[in-house]
């Protein structure tokens, strides 16, 4: 059985890309076992994927005492093959420090990084102007693979959430908006004007807010038609969520990409990031729509414009 460690301790969209990977690798490679390195915080997430086998914690509030830490657990176990997706120093010394004889790293690592690997992957054709996720599917062909997607990932049952009973109530699928990220400049604010909208536009639209972070709502909503689950929605429960949804309305975030890797209807607002690079994948997918604010001002977006994309 072949025993792959993966290196990638954040972030959420980027985990989701390896995920991606992973789960395809493993549709194409028969018995691949997959062990992964993952900060403590996205560590639930990437537990509950079924396409991760192991998971090491990496606690990266210790500083250099978190790495140490991994290294030596690393240093105590063995490997066929070492993947770090992330191409930074800390990434590498982990790859360093793992018993492997392949180790391959990123094409466009920094920091040094590349010095810990005995093999790099090759950038797709466009180079460092490609999509994230094509970046991380070269590794696929050097373990035997394609450099493609397979199936939606799939992830383990999760805990009961708050609000389950609301995602039941209705003759269709709820709206799930996520109206964070992790950068401010990538965040939209017109979330509570475009759902005033979509409410009132549409009498049976039912629509959630979710999110790590509370977002108040001012209690303007219908609660019949309305359910705010931001500040509690655990990473572990959050591909449940989506699940249900009919449609994901996200800005440029790690749950926009989980959307779009578990086959959902993806509305994708984008400010200034390029879609191009960090989009929904594949683009050219009917499910995912972009909707790009004018000059990439976030603040020049409308309710209207997100509404009409909605609609189209």
């Amino acid at each position: 059985m072949p025993r792959i460690l993966v290196i990638k301790p954040s972030s959420l969209g980027d985990i989701v890309h390896g995920l991606q990977v992973v789960a395809s690798l493993k549709e194409q490679v028969a018995g691949v076992h997959v062990t992964w390195v993952v900060r403590e915080i996205f560590a639930p997430l990437v537990r509950a994927c079924t396409a991760v086998d192991e998971v090491i914690v990496f606690q990266r509030k210790q500083g250099w005492r978190g790495i140490r830490l991994v290294m030596g657990e690393l240093r105590a176990r063995s490997f066929d093959v070492v993947l770090d997706l992330q191409g930074l120093l800390r990434s590498g010394l982990m790859t360093w420090s793992a018993r492997a004889p392949r180790k391959l790293g990123r094409g466009d690592a920094r920091e040094g990084a590349g010095l810990f690997y005995g093999e790099r992957a090759p950038l797709p054709a466009s180079g460092r102007n490609s999509h994230a996720l094509e970046i991380l599917l070269q590794f696929a062909p050097m373990l035997g693979g394609r450099a493609a997607l397979g199936i939606p990932l799939t992830f383990r049952p999760g805990g009961a959430f708050t609000g389950a009973d609301f995602f039941n109530n209705g003759a269709a699928a709820p709206v799930v908006m996520f109206p964070e990220s992790r950068r401010p400049e990538k965040c939209w604010l017109g979330f509570t004007a475009l759902t005033e909208l979509m409410l009132q536009a549409d009498p049976a639209v039912r629509i959630v807010w979710s999110g790590s972070e509370r977002l108040a709502d001012g209690g303007a909503f219908p609660a019949e038609r309305f359910l705010n689950l931001t500040g509690l929605t655990a990473l572990d429960v959050m591909p449940q969520i989506i699940g249900c949804a009919g449609t994901v309305f996200a800005n440029d975030s790690g749950p926009m990409h989980l959307a779009a890797a578990l086959g959902k209807r993806t509305l994708a607002i984008f400010g200034p990031t390029a879609p191009e690079l960090f989009g929904p994948y594949p683009l050219s997918c009917p499910r995912h729509v972009v909707v790009r604010a004018p000059g990439g001002d976030l603040a020049r977006l409308t309710p209207e414009a997100v509404f009409q994309a909605w609609q189209a």
